[in-house]
């Protein structure tokens, strides 16, 4: 017997914005709970009947089966209605409706969903048995994600209406900050294109280069309102061989000087470039509260030598008149990847603890804070020069662990000596878990920027889905 799931969220904006923000193709990746790693295959960029958006995601219990999702819409009512119906997936049943209904100016969204789940009574019979944890527990905590997302998605947008939409090429969409900025930046009608190290796709707003050989075509560049270069090879996928290191640095530095000098020459250049750089800029600095006016680390340093390389290969835009911006990220607090992606698997088995005694300091940033920082920076005029994007309160490491702990509650109480790390991982091991770094985001905050995260379990409930 099919089983009806409703839920409600209220947003500050009318219907017509509000239904806009869903005929986007972002909105499906914005809508995407935060702790499931889905893979988008397709995704028509509509809502009317006909329409299909296809993802893959791995099985719950079994990461390395993947099942798909087929979606196909089959109402279409704007801006009042949509409804879609799942032709291929999971369930033997999958029927969602989404009714909008707006007054004074406060739209009110409901989700009105009918299912039947796998193997008919049977699998009913064991939701129930465990509690619904199976079905209707998940089913429940990604409604609550997609409200939290669509709320503060339409709140950001909202401070920033009257401004005209921006034409914007971004480097490294496909990352893991990538891939949330493009569908967020989709949402708020942002024209958006893609700078991509392959072949490109004219009908996906892709631009091909190839900064290894120095191949880019400046014609292409030409008319864009921001840049923002996100790419580099991944400074924690492997261990730090000299090879390796190369890479990091060469990727980084390589590809925004060659970027910026072209920047730097187009006829009609972009009123902003924005580029990725990274905390790890101050270097080793203990207990030292840090902000962007501190100096940089060590010479010498390898982190330190690669965000100050990093961030020079920018001097020809900035020589040139263009705004630029530099983006230093700490942790990112995301359960798909990065540093909590790699810490899950032990914490969730109770392997969580103290890593090289836990004093370090740990500056993190949640995943929205990090999208609408980056957003409010590029929206507001008078931003220039460095921003650390981290949260106001960062944590040592063993209350980082303590606090991941008690968000999936499982013991975090199993100490790693520091020389573990340095075996097991190498110079890269060592770098990314012991050294401490307590930094400020004193010009974000200064510029008007208001965190959605301040406390550390607030943006490990949200990125988890593991609310009490």
């Amino acid at each position: 017997m099919p089983t009806n799931y409703k839920h409600e969220t209220v947003v500050n904006a009318d219907i017509e914005t509000t239904f806009a923000w869903f005929e986007h193709e972002g909105s499906f990746r914005r809508l995407m709970p935060p702790w499931e790693v889905a893979q988008e295959v397709r995704a028509d960029d509509s809502l009317e009947v006909g329409s299909q958006r296809v993802f893959k995601f791995p099985a719950p219990g079994a990461p390395f089966i993947n099942l798909t999702w087929i979606a196909e819409h089959t109402g279409y009512d704007k801006p009042n209605y949509f409804a879609d119906t799942m032709v291929k997936g999971p369930f033997w049943k999958w029927d969602h409706d989404h009714y909008l209904k707006e007054e004074n100016g406060v739209t009110t969204v409901v989700d009105d969903v009918t299912y039947s789940v796998p193997f008919g009574p049977l699998g009913m019979l064991v939701d129930k048995v465990l509690g619904g944890s199976l079905v209707t527990g998940r089913i429940s905590s990604m409604f609550r994600a997609r409200e939290f997302r669509l709320k503060r998605d339409l709140d950001n947008h909202a401070k920033f209406l009257n401004m005209p939409r921006k034409k914007i090429l971004i480097v490294g969409s496909s990352g893991l900050i990538g891939t949330q900025l493009v569908a967020f930046l989709d949402t708020g009608d942002h024209e958006v294109w893609r700078l991509v190290r392959r072949e490109s796709d004219s009908n996906k707003n892709e631009i091909s280069w190839n900064p290894s050989k120095g191949e880019i075509n400046p014609k292409e560049l030409e008319g864009f309102d921001v840049v923002i270069h996100l790419g580099g090879v991944g400074i924690g996928d492997k261990r730090w061989s000299k090879k390796r290191k190369a890479a990091i640095k060469d990727s980084r530095v390589n590809s925004t000087e060659l970027l910026s000098k072209t920047l730097a020459s187009l006829e009609n250049k972009p009123d902003l470039f924005m580029m990725a750089s990274a905390i790890g800029y101050y270097g080793n600095r203990g207990d030292e509260e840090l902000d962007e006016s501190s100096s940089c680390g060590e010479e010498g340093y390898f982190l330190t030598d690669v965000c100050r390389q990093w961030e020079d290969s920018a001097n020809p835009a900035k020589e040139a008149g263009i705004r630029t911006v530099h983006l230093r990220t700490g942790i990112v607090i995301s359960a798909v990847g990065g540093a909590l992606g790699k810490m899950l698997l032990p914490a969730k088995i109770g392997g969580g603890g103290p890593i090289g005694g836990g004093k370090q300091w740990m500056s993190w940033i949640s995943m929205d804070d990090q999208i609408y920082s980056i957003y409010h920076l590029m929206m507001s005029e008078g931003s220039s020069g460095e921003f650390n994007l981290t949260a106001p309160n960062p944590v040592r490491q063993k209350e980082f662990a303590k606090t991941l702990g008690r968000v999936l509650r499982r013991p975090a109480f199993a100490p790693l000596p520091g020389f573990m790390m340095k075996i097991m991982f190498g110079e890269m091991g060592a770098r990314l878990t012991l050294d401490s770094l307590r930094v400020l985001p004193k010009n974000l905050q200064e510029s008007g920027y208001e965190f959605i995260h301040t406390d550390l379990q607030s943006a490990l409930n949200d990125s988890l889905g593991k609310w009490r």
